[in-house]
């Protein structure tokens, strides 16, 4: 997510703090359901399909919550 954009990325989760804790939590939900998928974390596919949902949310608002930011 954001390739390419880091240094955007940073300046903004340093004077954001929902999009800080917005992208700490989809850098979360992402190791979750990769751990999952791994075998690595044993979840159920209701709990997974939950955590995928949530991952997937929360990357829109950041994508959202990032172009707003560079547009303006």
């Amino acid at each position: 997510m954001f390739e390419g954009r880091q240094q955007e990325v940073e300046r903004l989760m340093q004077v954001d703090a929902e999009f800080r804790s917005l992208y700490l939590r989809h850098r979360d939900l992402e190791k979750q359901v990769t751990d999952a998928e791994l075998g690595t974390r044993p979840l159920d596919d209701l709990t997974l399909g939950r955590l995928k949902k949530e991952k997937l949310a929360a990357k829109d608002r950041l994508t959202r919550m990032f172009e707003q930011h560079v547009h303006h």
